[in-house]
């Protein structure tokens, strides 16, 4: 017998649960706010908003569905199965933090706060919701996604963008190649490399596109072709600049060979889930085979 489908509602700790919990009680987190020249009114209405968001979405949910939730801190802890149907309550970047986590299940993204998040990702209301699960296979878009995977077989996946270099953002020391180019290599020393998804060319990746003049088309969120840039690369007799950027269709990648003690990569702004990188190892972009299935 089949499973009935599941409702998975991620949402995350709001900004006025994370100032109670941090001073203790709401009037203290008041206090220091005020001290501040800020009014904890207008957090604590954010939050309400939300939850009334997060309850409208759970009663929308089909009776004979099976429902669940998660928060975004649990979200690596979480088992999601192939029948699921993933609701995602919050901003943009909450859709990014599930997406890594995901095998072909379909996202529908709702929007909290309308007019302060851009709705690129959460792209529905709260009211929505019903119809919305009643047909939640239907219309949706497949999301290019990035990975990185090194020698040793860790792996990282991103929706938006994958970033390359040292802790602490200093000079990051490395060799970098691209797939058909007859072996060329390029020693580099640089503040790093970001590769980033067309889904991605609305945050971080825009702002170096937009730095080097736009000169490469960008690619659309559902093209399978992925644009890299070096940042601030820093030419030496034994360092070149000619490797700054450029684009990557599937199934190339751009190859990158640990010259530094310690390098990471981060996928999507999320520094705490990082690949350990050592002197020597040899680390692979590209597109993702997975898509994220977002509801149109």
């Amino acid at each position: 017998m089949s499973l009935a489908p599941r409702a998975v509602l991620v949402h995350r700790t709001t900004e006025y649960e994370e100032l109670v919990a941090r001073y203790g009680t709401r009037g203290q987190a008041a206090f220091v706010l005020a001290s501040r020249g800020r009014d904890i009114e207008e957090i604590a209405a954010r939050h309400q908003g939300t939850r009334r968001a997060l309850a409208e979405v759970a009663a929308a949910v089909p009776p004979a569905w099976r429902q669940a939730r998660v928060e975004r801190a649990d979200l690596e802890r979480f088992l999601f199965a192939p029948e699921d149907v993933v609701v995602v309550v919050g901003q943009d970047g909450l859709v990014a933090n599930v997406a890594k986590y995901l095998t072909g299940q379909p996202v529908i993204g709702i929007d909290t706060d309308p007019g302060r998040n851009p709705g690129v990702l959460v792209r529905h209301r709260p009211r929505d919701a019903a119809k919305l699960l009643a047909a939640p296979g239907g219309g949706c878009e497949e999301l290019t996604m990035v990975a990185a995977v090194a020698d040793d077989t860790q792996r990282l996946v991103a929706l938006n963008e994958i970033y390359l270099g040292a802790p602490g953002h200093q000079t990051a020391r490395y060799r970098l190649g691209l797939d058909g180019d007859r072996g060329v290599v390029e020693a580099q020393a640089s503040s790093g490399v970001l590769v980033g998804t067309g889904t991605g060319a609305t945050g971080w990746l825009r702002s170096l596109w937009q730095e080097r003049g736009g000169r490469l088309p960008l690619p659309s969120p559902t093209e399978p072709g992925l644009l890299w840039y070096v940042r601030e690369a820093w030419p030496s007799p034994a360092t070149g600049t000619t490797l700054v950027s450029g684009r990557l269709d599937a199934p190339a990648a751009l190859t990158l060979t640990v010259e530094s003690d310690h390098l990471i990569a981060f996928g999507d702004g999320i520094e705490s889930d990082a690949l350990q990188l050592t002197w020597g190892q040899r680390v692979r972009v590209g597109v993702w085979g997975e898509r994220l299935r977002l509801v149109g």
